[in-house]
């Protein structure tokens, strides 16, 4: 019988809801015998996950998810295999957390511009990991500044919103060179929200496998079954690794379970045996 396995997953240290160690253990339970821990821009989770993993017999894929600067594409690069220690990818996300810090700052202060004055401390209350828009949109709910989330975006915090302040991002050359020089490897995360098109997404992939892309996520919540059969056709022609994963939140997203989405996903554990084939022979 094939292995579950699901490389797309986030805990507390980003956006999700269930702790590392708790996650570890829900995974366990979906009886997943490898999990990946992706959560975004931060390698906070890894240690405790590590730690927890090893207890419950599981396999822990060290990575995180990174956001990229790519045509104004919501782009994700999943760095997969590289973990907390001190090196490349660590040193561009401290980079860009500083530059992310400052656009905080000026976001708050655009937004007492406009008369709603929260302080920074007031924002962090609702934050476990990266301090970010979300937080500030759930600080002006608890203040009654906005009646819903969506209020404070469309008013405030989108794109087109009062006090946006366009967040800084990486480069997909930056990212998949900082993720090769510590021995991961670069996986385009969900590509069905760069494009559905199939000519437009083949140019794509074509683009970033210049740039030393090593894998894309076929397998995913998101994806139709043609939608996961032409990505697997791509992935196939371009040499590019398949990857899989769930983008499990906990209870932010409820319908999504791990290691199965809504039901119908199943990455299979020879997926990640591929992966480490390819690292062993590249290193």
């Amino acid at each position: 019988m094939h292995q579950r396995i699901d490389l797309h997953t986030h805990s507390t240290a980003s956006d999700g809801t269930l702790t590392p160690t708790e996650l570890m253990r829900a995974a366990k339970a979906a009886g997943l015998s490898a999990i990946a821990l992706t959560d975004h821009d931060t390698f906070e989770g890894l240690p405790e996950a590590r730690a927890e993993a090893q207890r419950q017999g599981l396999e822990l894929v060290p990575g995180c998810e990174l956001s990229l600067d790519y045509g104004g594409l919501p782009t994700h690069l999943l760095a997969l295999f590289v973990d907390e220690r001190p090196g490349h990818v660590v040193h561009e996300l401290t980079r860009v957390r500083v530059a992310r810090a400052n656009r905080n700052a000026i976001m708050l202060e655009k937004l007492k511009s406009v008369g709603v004055h929260l302080r920074r401390e007031d924002v962090e209350r609702h934050a476990t990991g990266v301090v970010g828009r979300p937080h500030m949109a759930q600080a002006m709910l608890a203040a009654g500044v906005v009646k819903s989330l969506d209020e404070a975006f469309a008013r405030f915090l989108g794109s087109n919103g009062l006090a946006y302040v366009p967040k800084v991002k990486l480069t997909p050359a930056e990212a998949i060179g900082a993720i090769h020089a510590d021995g991961g490897l670069a996986v385009l995360a969900h590509p069905y929200l760069l494009s559905q098109q199939p000519r437009h997404i083949e140019a794509m992939l074509l683009d970033l496998t210049g740039m030393g892309l090593d894998g894309v996520e076929v397998y995913y919540t998101e994806h139709s079954d043609k939608y996961t059969a032409l990505v697997a056709e791509l992935a196939q022609r371009l040499g590019l690794l398949m990857s899989g994963g769930s983008d499990f939140h906990g209870s932010v997203k409820p319908d999504v379970a791990l290691g199965k989405g809504r039901g119908g996903l199943f990455v299979r554990g020879e997926l990640l045996v591929a992966m480490k084939e390819a690292l062993r022979s590249r290193n």
